[in-house]
């Protein structure tokens, strides 16, 4: 592979090149003495260690603006433990839409369709780049979505398209969404999301949150299957809400609880979700000047307004690139975000394997918004520079 020239390259590197979509770039000024205080070698079900989980829940209500009534807990196995708890213990009491335009959303489609099998189901598709057709939804039906598609760059940009009052349920992935987007509660159901994302947590939790009428479902409808331990919210006919004040189905990490606590605090102390979603902007607007008349790159979502501020995603657009074929297009976009690996100015900052070839920016509020405009500069010159192998 060709490296960059010596005089090719931009005078000012990002001080910290971590853009990847999960796990994320910590939160500013993070360092190991925050996990000083966590619970080691207690068990969590210990006073002092249930309350560190249920500090979690009670601050993540907080910062986001949770409805009251709404209950939200810890579950195992991230945020697709947390979706796939959902899908198994409460679909099939309605028909289903399923709403797919990104891998995530797809693998969502594959669980109801595939797994469960439900023959009143529809999968309601768009390629990469866009939402799918939002007029086609029966809202009489259970609804599931992901808020924002993390491997395509597309989001939602409101929640205008859901009625108030409606029969089925809306479960909303908010993985990437949770902590930089300002979710519409009352159009919502269900909204799962982990602590790797927005907030530059660790991985292997997830946060599952349900409304009074998801809690309704979860009471009085049975799903035919089975539910395997980690999948069950409910205990002889009755919600298990101990899960709701921070007693986990299993064992939890406790440094990863610390890590969770302290990406919070830090969330309040830059003026809470109003803050966190400033910057999120600001990432994007960074993100958008540069691509406006720049003919190597476009965004990978179509519309404007259902632009992602945390996974954004670019097309590759310059005419060599163009040119390849599809085997190409993929070989060269892995050798540009190598090329910015190897320069140590972006790390895991290439296209989901599933998406198409290109790149992808995380631009979550831990992201400076001077160390992701320091980047641009450098995309510009590894494009150019991999031109010359294509």
């Amino acid at each position: 592979m060709a490296d960059l020239s010596v005089a090719a390259k931009p005078a000012i590197r990002p001080a910290v090149p971590y853009f990847s979509s999960g796990p994320c770039a910590k939160r500013p000024g993070f360092s190991l003495e925050a996990l000083k205080d966590a619970t080691l070698g207690r068990s969590h079900r210990a006073k002092g260690p249930k309350a560190k989980l249920a500090e979690v829940i009670t601050r993540s209500r907080a910062v986001l603006g949770m409805p009251e009534g709404w209950r939200l807990g810890i579950v195992p196995g991230s945020d697709t433990g947390a979706v796939e708890m959902v899908l198994w213990s409460m679909l099939g009491a309605r028909p289903v839409d399923v709403l797919a335009h990104e891998s995530f959303s797809e693998a969502w489609a594959t669980d109801v369709v595939k797994q469960l099998k439900l023959a009143d189901a529809r999968v309601l598709k768009a390629p990469y780049g866009r939402l799918p057709n939002l007029a086609e939804i029966d809202f009489s039906h259970d609804v599931v979505l992901a808020w924002n598609g993390t491997t395509s760059g597309v989001c939602f940009p409101s929640g205008d398209f859901i009625p108030a009052v409606r029969e089925g349920l809306v479960i909303a992935d908010a993985t990437s969404a949770a902590f930089a987007m300002d979710l519409p509660w009352d159009k919502l159901d269900v909204v799962t999301w982990s602590w790797q994302k927005v907030l530059g947590g660790e991985g292997g939790h997830g946060m599952l949150a349900l409304s009074p009428r998801a809690v309704e479902r979860l009471l009085t409808y049975k799903p035919a299957w089975p539910l395997p331990k980690v999948f069950r919210l409910t205990s002889g006919g009755k919600l298990s809400e101990g899960i709701f004040v921070g007693e986990t189905i299993n064992t939890p990490s406790m440094l990863c609880v610390e890590d969770a606590l302290d990406g919070l605090r830090w969330a309040e102390s830059v003026g809470g979700l109003p803050g966190l979603i400033a910057r999120c902007k600001a990432n994007l607007a960074a993100v958008a000047g540069w691509v406006e008349g720049n003919p190597r790159v476009r965004f990978l979502a179509e519309v404007p307004e259902t632009r992602s501020c945390t996974s954004i995603c670019l097309a590759i657009t310059a005419p060599w690139f163009a040119a390849l074929n599809e085997e190409g297009q993929a070989k060269a976009a892995k050798a540009v975000a190598t090329l910015l690996e190897k320069e140590g100015v972006a790390l895991d900052a290439g296209a989901y394997r599933d998406a198409p070839p290109g790149l992808r920016i995380w631009g979550g509020a831990t992201v400076e918004t001077s160390d992701l405009a320091a980047l641009l500069p450098w995309i510009d010159c590894a494009i150019d520079t991999v031109k010359a192998e294509f």
